[in-house]
């Protein structure tokens, strides 16, 4: 059985969703980051680089989100986590789209949502927020008119990239930045979030939340409206 190394609110919902597709039993592992349990010798022998997700497999470890969904929707194809290709261009032209999410706009998400990690100097943060808001709106146009021409990213199916869309916009509009500058991103969001699989997602992450909230360890970010939507 596989297991994930997850931590509620973060780009592991991706995998999450993922597993939820697949349909078949996995484990979960709760990472309080307010504990600094990424940092600790039990975690960084998962993931050195003390990050979430980690997905632990019956062949080894896998992280870093664009790996783990590639490894994923090559192993049950039957999900249709990514589109079919028939040729090696193909196959990298849909891993390019899966990149563009991980390696453009998810660190844009960091710098909008939590910029005080990006500087020593308490007053620079607004103004990294500021820049990360531009960088994305640049970004995201885009993939904006993308949606506004199909249902999903890759057209008439879903597929990961619509879930890591979603978590994208999440995290934005849950810190601030505006539901009503792209439409069709906007309204993407609620189908996205409308699936089984998302919905089940929800739930574990809703249960780890509680957890933590316990414990007196649920990060909530500066910035953040608390909209879970």
């Amino acid at each position: 059985m596989m297991k994930l190394w997850f931590a509620p609110n973060t780009c592991a919902r991706v995998t999450l969703t993922a597993l939820e597709e697949i349909g078949e039993p996995y484990d979960t592992a709760l990472i309080a980051f307010m504990a600094g349990e990424h940092r600790k010798p039990e975690f960084l022998a998962v993931n050195p680089s003390g990050k979430v997700p980690a997905l632990e497999t019956s062949y080894g470890t896998l992280v870093q989100n664009g790996a783990i969904l590639e490894y994923l929707a090559e192993t049950h194809p039957d999900a249709r986590l990514l589109p079919a290709a028939g040729d090696a261009f193909e196959r990298a032209a849909i891993r390019a789209e899966l990149y563009r999410c991980s390696a453009d706009l998810h660190p844009i998400v960091t710098r909008f949502v939590i910029p005080q990690m990006m500087t020593a100097n308490a007053d620079g943060a607004p103004h990294i927020r500021e820049q990360a808001r531009a960088m994305m709106e640049f970004q995201l146009a885009p993939v904006a008119a993308r949606l506004a021409a199909s249902e999903w990213y890759f057209g008439t199916e879903w597929s990961v990239l619509d879930a890591y869309i979603a978590w994208i916009w999440f995290r934005l509009t849950g810190s601030g930045f505006d539901a009503d500058s792209f439409p069709s991103i906007r309204d993407h969001y609620a189908r996205a979030m409308a699936r089984p699989s998302a919905q089940a997602a929800l739930t574990r992450e809703a249960e780890a939340e509680k957890e933590l909230d316990a414990r007196g360890l649920l990060f909530r970010p500066p910035f953040a409206k608390g909209d879970r939507k």
